[in-house]
């Protein structure tokens, strides 16, 4: 089947994950910039950091799809275990405000995070293991920065066993890390359009 399908369900979770967190937000009983920050201030932080990760998902899950049109249920079961890790940042958000960065509640978090950093890598490595793999591989190389996030997210995790608050420090730092898009896809695309229009078609051939 087409990637179309994958991608659509995957956008309105997404869209769905965003709407629930957002709607989690405590809304402040008075109406002065105190309230504000007494009642919402940190949960307006935590949403902010949820919403960039589920925006860098998102963004990275269509260019990875930019490489791969046709799937198979292998890819579909992996995507939907990124999916699944992607759908507990409401849950894990929340209990991490409304617990004011307590220790569980914030290796919870760095638990979620880790495994939809583990679920997206099972994702690439799947679609990289079918047929015509050798390419997509080439786009995405060594994957430094993917590397780098997991060993963030380990320090962050090992930091939330000492001081919670500095476990949130390298969670924020990959959040930055990836908060600049992805290029490699679109150089790839751009070196070699004509290579991947035909390897498409073949996977995808026209009615």
């Amino acid at each position: 089947m087409t990637s179309s399908r994958l991608e659509a369900f995957s956008d309105g979770v997404l869209a769905i994950i965003i709407t629930v967190m957002v709607l989690g937000l405590a809304v402040p009983k008075g109406s002065t910039w105190t309230d504000l920050v007494h009642t919402s201030g940190l949960g307006l932080l935590t949403y902010l950091l949820s919403f960039v990760y589920v925006g860098i998902y998102w963004s990275n899950h269509h260019h990875l799809f930019q490489l791969r049109p046709a799937v198979n249920g292998t890819v579909l079961w992996a995507n939907l275990h990124l999916l699944l890790w992607l759908s507990l940042y409401p849950f894990t958000t929340a209990w991490l405000t409304e617990t004011r960065v307590a220790q569980v509640p914030t290796i919870v978090y760095g638990l979620n995070l880790l495994g939809a950093a583990l679920a997206y890598t099972i994702l690439q490595r799947t679609i990289a293991h079918r047929p015509g793999g050798d390419r997509f591989r080439e786009a995405f190389g060594r994957d430094v920065k993917g590397i780098a996030s997991l060993v963030l997210y380990l320090s962050g995790l090992a930091l939330s066993f000492v001081v919670p608050w500095l476990g949130l420090v390298p969670f924020v730092i990959v959040a930055v890390l990836w908060l600049a898009p992805d290029r490699r896809v679109e150089r790839y695309l751009r070196a070699h359009r004509s290579e991947v229009t035909a390897w498409n078609d073949e996977e995808d051939p026209a009615p």
